[in-house]
């Protein structure tokens, strides 16, 4: 859109006949600060009131407004300062209280309306059949399809039953028997339009994602899609096969974003040279700028982009929607100038302004309509609506307007990365006099300036809010973006929107992306490309953002010092560890798998390293590498209990990202991990000390664990789970506190270990083969006699651990049972061996499953 003119900005000169004009002027922002703050309130609620209590609150909220609006009337006049300054600070008050109850109210209602349609806790599991339309483009993936359906009837063994409006499936290819995904997935999924009506039979359940300390809320994430549950298509032999019933005009949207994104990829990956991985994987660049499409772009690249700071220009982003709606603005108001009728109705300026937005908002709905579109779309309305009202705002009340305005319409956004990261760098540019200036001059080498200093001012202000959301930072960034911010910009993202008017144009787009990419990839090479801090808490994390928008300011440096005190807690910041002598178990929930961190005062062991979830995805980097990056932890070994995926899935991952970390475990030596680190059998009888903690293997014996019996042999699986590493750690002193970690192992090895006298008792017990029925022995838990059972088992898995009989024998013998699905990850510590801390109970909100007992 036009540039903004510097006088939306400028206060308006207060009326000297008006009472209390600070008062008057400031009460909408006032109101606006408290929406915003209203909502964030809301936002921290574990549970949701009742209807009533919301509706109790939005009434009080206009009696408060009703009050700050009548200050006059109620107070009566006086002509002293001192008094009227008194009742303006009164009815800010009173409107701030009415913003921040009318949206936590809202929210509240909204909240309740939208989880009145959560999927029955009954029909989880269920053979359900469905018909329903494809709602958005499917994602295709190694594993089969994703698909998002738009329910319109189900039934449930005849009986009409009521799902959520919208739920994801996922139609499994033959690629997911190899990556032991459910045993029906035996027929490859057909081409799916967006807009098709299918009949098919699906199990559902309600979202249910990982909850890690500094994890990814995927919960949330599906709360803000509106989709309230997930499952697969059932396409079995004994099932009835999925029909489609025909195409429908609905969701066109969505069918012109699937031709463009299945046009691109055909011209740019189809015409690549066979083994040219690097030609594909750039289309999957420009369909992401062009549809909005971001799974199209390969992790790998994604690695790259966020090592160098560049992730935010790979697929529509506020950016390029501003970019996109200045371009549109500058082209109508061209246009309109040339009709002098035009012109005499409508002022060119205003025409174009209008076009601006909403072009854009048709580029944002094109591109997927997501979260980032959203909120710039919003953005520019808001600022377009006050230019249009002649409106003279000082630019503080406009970003305010702006951020209540997003929030009114998404109050979900608050948590949301995006969200902070626009307003913040928005408003420093703001303050730093960047975008509120008239003009840089008009020289290039003015502009080049102004462009470098732009650039280091976000840099700058932003910094600080990175570690503090994601707890690390590109080094490079700066010089990245200075480079790919134009270059993406001002160059790829034309071509290739332009290439849905002439496809020749998305070949040029690939070309131009080829040097960037190119040039990140070197970049992202170096030793110090990145840096990673632990994760400091909010109050430190918010004193570093605040410095660092303070060393964006144009104020003296004598001031911009005082900014050095308030960046130290959060660059310095170092977790707690367990004092000498104790140690620490964090059972991370990583699904169907185990992955245990045991840390020390100075030392740290991860016993297995997940599952892996498909060829592109694995426990390691999406949980574990984030995890040990946001706690500071440098591993000093990594103990793999056995060679099965659901343990060793994620290991690769973590190796790259701790390179001084030994491997050692029941792995053959033609395992592809030996590739990367050479890994020393676990064997009876191998002990170390760390910080006064001691460590013991309790089994294999000697031979057990080598590649001959692990090998590939007759029953490759109950080979592999009987050569399971148990390890024993245990604190000093008469009455140590004492944890067993014991992989897979069944009850042939549970019998050997308790005949062999071995020093079995503990106060903690990783549950043997995550709960299955072929372990957990009787005669095993007596010799433990564990205080605490940890089950690390996906939920609603289908090998449908942790078994029933299984958790009996535990409720027999008085031992709590810690379930990963319903405590997320697990905290254990020897100084308190009677505790667990459970993630998800210590933040629990309200939008976060609840699974039914």
């Amino acid at each position: 859109m036009p540039p903004i003119s510097s006088s939306v900005f400028r206060p308006a000169a207060p009326k000297p006949h008006e009472e209390s004009s600070v008062g008057g002027a400031w009460r909408l922002p006032a109101c606006l600060l408290g929406a915003l703050v209203g909502a964030a309130v809301q936002l921290q609620q574990p549970q949701l009131w009742p209807g009533p209590v919301y509706g109790v609150l939005l009434a009080l909220a206009g009696v408060a407004w009703l009050v700050s609006s009548l200050r006059r009337a109620w107070w009566g006049h006086t002509p002293l300062a001192a008094e009227r300054r008194w009742r303006s600070a009164r009815a800010m008050g009173f409107a701030a209280c009415a913003g921040a109850l009318a949206l936590f109210a809202v929210c509240g209602l909204r909240a309740g309306a939208y989880a009145s349609h959560a999927l029955a806790p009954g029909l989880e599991g269920r053979d359900l059949r469905v018909t329903g339309v494809v709602a958005a483009m499917p994602q295709v993936n190694e594993m089969g399809v994703r698909l998002r359906l738009e329910v319109e009837a189900a039934f449930w063994q005849g009986a009409a039953v009521t799902l959520p409006p919208l739920v994801d499936v996922s139609w499994y290819g033959d690629a997911a028997l190899e990556m032991a995904q459910p045993a029906d997935a035996l027929r490859q999924p057909p081409s799916l339009r967006a807009g098709e009506r299918w009949e098919m039979t699906v199990r559902l359940k309600a979202p249910h994602g990982a909850r890690n300390p500094h994890g990814f809320d995927y919960e949330l994430w599906m709360w803000e899609q509106g989709v309230q549950a997930t499952g697969y298509v059932r396409t079995g032999s004994n099932d009835l096969p999925p029909v489609r019933l025909g195409s429908t005009w609905r969701h066109p949207v969505e069918r012109a974003r699937q031709a463009v994104r299945d046009a691109i990829v055909s011209r740019l990956a189809g015409s690549a040279a066979a083994g040219d991985a690097g030609q594909v994987r750039v289309a999957g660049v420009v369909a992401a700028l062009v549809t909005g499409d971001q799974r199209a772009i390969d992790r790998a690249d994604w690695d790259v982009f966020r090592a160098t700071g560049v992730a935010h220009l790979m697929s529509i982003s506020g950016l390029h929607i501003t970019l996109f709606a200045w371009l549109a603005a500058l082209v109508v108001r061209r246009l309109w100038c040339r009709s002098p009728r035009l012109c005499l109705a409508v002022p060119a300026p205003s025409a174009a302004l209008v076009a601006g937005v909403l072009l854009a908002g048709a580029y944002a709905l094109f591109s997927g309509w997501g979260v980032p579109a959203q909120r710039t779309v919003l953005m520019l309305a808001t600022i377009a609506a006050l230019q249009l009202s002649g409106r003279r705002w000082p630019w503080p009340q406009v970003w305010l307007l702006a951020c209540a305005v997003v929030v009114v319409v998404d109050p979900w956004a608050l948590w949301q990365a995006g969200f902070w990261l626009s307003f913040v760098a928005v408003a420093v540019l703001f303050a730093s006099n960047n975008i509120a200036a008239s003009a840089y001059g008009i020289s290039v080498i003015a502009r080049f300036y102004a462009l470098i200093r732009e650039q280091w001012v976000v840099t700058l202000a932003l910094t600080p809010l990175t570690l503090l959301l994601f707890g690390q930072v590109s080094l490079v960034g700066f010089v990245a973006n200075l480079l790919a911010i134009p270059w993406v910009t001002l160059v790829v993202t034309p071509l290739a929107l332009a290439g849905v008017l002439w496809a020749p144009l998305w070949s040029l787009a690939a070309m131009a992306l080829q040097p960037l990419a190119a040039f990140l990839q070197w970049l992202a090479a170096w030793p110090q490309a990145v840096a990673f801090v632990p994760m400091a808490p909010l109050w430190a994390g918010v004193a570093a953002v605040v410095g660092g928008a303070l060393l964006a300011m144009r104020v003296p440096w004598a001031v911009r010092a005082l900014a050095l005190p308030l960046l130290l807690p959060a660059l310095w910041w170092q977790p707690v560890r367990p004092a000498p002598g104790q140690f620490e178990l964090l059972a991370a929930d990583i699904g169907q798998g185990n992955a245990v961190l045991v840390r020390t005062a100075t030392h740290a062991l991860l016993y297995d390293a997940g599952p892996r979830f498909s060829r592109e995805s694995d426990a390691g980097h999406r949980v574990l590498v984030p995890l040990l990056r946001a706690l500071g932890e440098r591993l000093d070994l990594l103990m793999l209990s056995h060679r099965d995926s659901d343990h060793t899935g994620g290991a690769a991952a973590v190796l790259a990202q701790q390179p001084q970390a030994a491997l050692t475990g029941s792995i053959e030596a033609e395992h592809e991990l030996q590739a990367l680190r050479p890994a020393t059998p676990c064997v009876a009888g191998q002990r170390w000390d760390w910080d006064g903690v001691a460590f013991e293997v309790l089994f294999p014996a000697a031979g057990q664990g080598t590649p001959a019996a692990a090998g590939k042999a007759t029953a490759p699986a109950v080979r592999t789970n009987a050569a399971s590493c148990v390890l024993r750690i245990a604190t000093p002193g008469p009455a140590p506190a004492v944890a067993l970690l014991v992989g897979d192992i069944e009850q042939a090895q549970e019998q050997a270990l308790v005949a062999g006298a071995a020093p079995l008792a503990a106060d903690v017990l990783l549950v043997p083969h995550h709960g299955s029925k072929t372990s957990s022995s009787a005669p095993f838990l007596d010799a433990v006699q564990p205080r605490t059972a940890l089950v690390q088992a996906g939920y609603r898995n289908r090998f449908g651990h942790p078994a029933p009989e299984v958790l009996g024998r535990y409720q027999e013998r008085d031992i709590r049972v810690v379930e990963s699905a319903r405590c997320g990850a697990a905290t254990w510590r020897s100084v308190q061996p009677l505790q667990v801390r459970c993630e998800r109970d210590a933040g629990r909100r309200y939008w976060q499953h609840n699974i039914a007992p």
